[in-house]
């Protein structure tokens, strides 16, 4: 049996990696982590979780993923702010599905001591 990588792009197993936040079992303890565990849900289709981790403020009432998007990996460009010591971070990211990439900058406080995504803009 093969060990697979997280979809994340981190060397750990789904289950052992962004899975154990998916699941409730943790929470992410940076932002950048809960960056790469959105993203592996975004490619696992668990709109559920991307919900209970958008800001109250700005999180939509609902959430339709399209079954057809094939997300195909994550690069990390750069974070400020994100750790135990901070209340704000911004994590610049390029995402890139089947046919193109997403390049973010995205935006995340703590709500209740939890990291969770405010907004995003798009980079020129």
């Amino acid at each position: 049996m093969t060990r697979r990588s997280c979809p994340c792009g981190l060397p750990e197993t789904y289950e052992a990696c962004c899975g154990r936040y998916h699941s409730g079992a943790s929470a992410a303890p940076t932002a950048e982590a809960l960056m790469r565990s959105r993203y592996c849900a975004f490619v696992k289709g668990d709109a559920g979780y991307l919900l209970r981790t958008w800001h109250p403020r700005t999180r939509p009432g609902t959430l339709e993923l399209d079954p057809g998007m094939k997300w195909t990996g994550l690069e990390i460009l750069g974070t400020t702010g994100g750790s135990a010591f901070h209340n704000t971070a911004t994590v610049e990211f390029r995402a890139s599905y089947r046919g193109g990439s997403l390049h973010e900058r995205s935006g995340f406080e703590r709500v209740d001591g939890a990291w969770v995504y405010v907004d995003g803009e798009f980079p020129a």
